[in-house]
């Protein structure tokens, strides 16, 4: 009975916890258009969430920000080919965070920033410089390289603090 009890108790902490991730995600984006604040905020969110909730779950929640962001007009509408990499480079940051915060959180947040902000340059160079015009992707260039970085390594700085707390 007890064990029951605990499991349902966390499934609705987890499910609780979701749900304020999910809202933060969406209403962030569309009432903040700074990437210098949005950002960190996103990734902050997005690395508690991976380890509070779990990773596959944080990853789903990876997927709002850019969407919002776009149909709020954070993220210009030209740059709309720009979100499906912008949703893979959260995941990347979801994924290596999860998967090396316990050994040395550090070395997470260095990681899973640096893979995100290489990405989703590297993105910006070798794809979207195909797709769109050159005043576009010399805007978009800049707003995936190295902010993506700084607002990776806040954000993670930011959950370390958090999850700091929790424990």
């Amino acid at each position: 009975m007890a064990i029951k009890t605990i499991l349902i108790s966390t499934a609705k902490a987890k499910i609780i916890l979701f749900a304020v991730c999910l809202g933060l995600l969406t209403v962030v984006p569309g009432f903040i258009h700074s990437q210098w604040i949005t950002g960190p905020m996103v990734n902050a969110v997005l690395l508690i969430s991976a380890v509070l909730i779990g990773p596959m779950e944080a990853v789903f929640l990876g997927l709002m920000p850019s969407t919002v962001a776009l149909s709020t007009g954070l993220l210009p509408l030209p740059l709309a080919p720009m979100v499906p990499f912008i949703m893979i480079g959260n995941s990347i940051l979801i994924a290596a965070f999860y998967y090396l915060y316990k050994k040395n959180i550090y070395v997470a947040i260095g990681i899973a920033a640096f893979l995100k902000f290489a990405f989703l340059h590297q993105s910006v160079m070798w794809i979207m410089a195909k797709l769109l015009k050159p005043e576009l992707t010399a805007n978009l260039a800049v707003m995936m390289s190295w902010p993506q970085l700084i607002t990776a390594l806040i954000g993670g700085l930011i959950a370390f603090a958090l999850l700091k707390t929790s424990k």
